[in-house]
């Protein structure tokens, strides 16, 4: 499986946001030149985010955008779906009923698991667990 450019500068976002929009909206431009992502592709990306219930918006000469919630809420799951769709390894994960191979198929419970295991990673994890991490590395880099 692999994340796309979606996925991660969908994840820098949220991040971002969490670490820069505490008690106000954050503007895309200043986002898009900390991230270093241009302003039409994140604008895409947000839409998904607003859509999913992730983010919220704010008009006005001081609008921008904020977390829907706080980020110990907000999974790396909830994230990544909203921007990349499925986490399946293969379509036909999720979708045994549609697969008229499913009963004579030998890797059918590989891709389920793989799955299962991708789901749990993500979906443990929150944008308040990655700035906790990244946090710790500066503080410690040589892991010690």
């Amino acid at each position: 499986m692999k994340i796309s450019s979606r996925g991660r500068y969908g994840l820098r976002f949220m991040i971002d946001l969490a670490v820069n929009a505490e008690n106000r909206p954050v503007s895309v431009k200043e986002i898009s030149e900390r991230q270093d992502i241009s302003v039409k592709y994140l604008e895409n990306i947000i839409v998904q985010l607003v859509r999913a219930g992730l983010v919220k918006s704010a008009r006005g000469a001081t609008g921008g955008y904020m977390l829907a919630d706080t980020s110990d809420k907000i999974s790396v799951g909830a994230v990544l779906r909203a921007v990349e769709g499925s986490l399946s390894p293969v379509e036909c994960v999720g979708n045994e009923g549609e697969c008229p191979k499913i009963s004579e198929c030998y890797t059918a419970e590989l891709w389920k698991r793989i799955k299962e295991a991708v789901e749990s990673v993500v979906d443990s994890t929150t944008l308040a667990d990655l700035i906790k991490g990244k946090e710790a590395l500066a503080e410690n880099p040589k892991g010690c």
